[in-house]
């Protein structure tokens, strides 16, 4: 597990994103937009879009405001700007390798942002291609350890469908291929096991540790890519203690 992945995990708990909830729900609706535009409206026929769906319900999303991103994105509504889907790579500090997923209307002010972003924290970007194969595209259901037990959870994840489940400090991670994780993630909430994550995410296949000031630049990059506008994910490959997590989201 990416040490990216625990970051998120604190910062979810410690509820970072409701203080900047204007931002979420405006990067919720984008990829409300950009799923139904690509598969249409009936989040029943476009797993993309119901995840992104359930991803605006769990934040407290208006319903009114799911209901205008889809018609945004059937053609409904001709409000707002047309979204480009635009992945870039870069390199972070302590050899990081760093994967930004964008929704934007201006292709050359997002680019331009985000090498000075990476710059500004030592780091750079790079070519299409540089890091992106260091990265698998999985299924990440994450289960607080204190709600429910190994053996239990291990079965209904396999039996459903999982690839794989690990410990990770004090959460289970159940892995799945992409086209597995809806059913994974209902098979398990037919149990009562609600996760704490749940999303179709960039895996490392390997992790790079990173100590002191160069963890502290790759912490700091991570939050100026999260809080910019255009910015929608953003995958990397360190592993930082969780000592250094835990003080740096304090």
């Amino acid at each position: 597990m990416s040490g990216h992945s625990k970051w998120a995990n604190i910062r979810i708990r410690k509820g970072a994103q409701d203080a900047r909830r204007g931002k979420v729900f405006t990067k919720l609706a984008r990829e409300i937009i950009i799923a139904a535009k690509e598969g249409g409206g009936d989040p029943d026929g476009n797993s993309r879009l119901r995840l992104a769906v359930e991803k605006a319900r769990a934040a407290s999303m208006p319903n009114d405001n799911i209901k205008r991103a889809i018609q945004r994105g059937t053609g409904e509504s001709s409000e707002g700007a047309d979204f480009q889907e635009l992945t870039y790579e870069g390199y972070a500090p302590g050899g990081t390798a760093v994967l930004v997923s964008v929704l934007t209307d201006n292709r050359n002010r997002t680019v331009s942002d985000l090498r000075a972003i990476f710059s500004r924290n030592g780091g750079s970007l790079g070519e299409t291609g540089c890091v992106a194969w260091m990265f698998d595209q999985k299924g990440l259901v994450s289960v607080d350890r204190e709600t429910t037990d190994e053996d239990s959870l291990m079965e209904v994840a396999l039996e459903a469908g999982a690839d794989d489940m690990r410990t990770e400090g004090d959460t289970f991670d159940v892995i799945t291929q992409p086209e597995d994780f809806s059913a994974v993630l209902a098979a398990l909430r037919s149990k009562g096991i609600e996760p704490s994550m749940a999303e179709v995410t960039m895996l490392p296949k390997s992790t790079v540790q990173v100590e002191g000031k160069d963890a502290q630049q790759v912490l700091r990059l991570m939050d100026m890519l999260d809080d910019h506008d255009d910015v929608q994910q953003v995958y990397a490959n360190f592993d930082i203690s969780d000592k250094e997590l835990e003080a740096a989201a304090g």
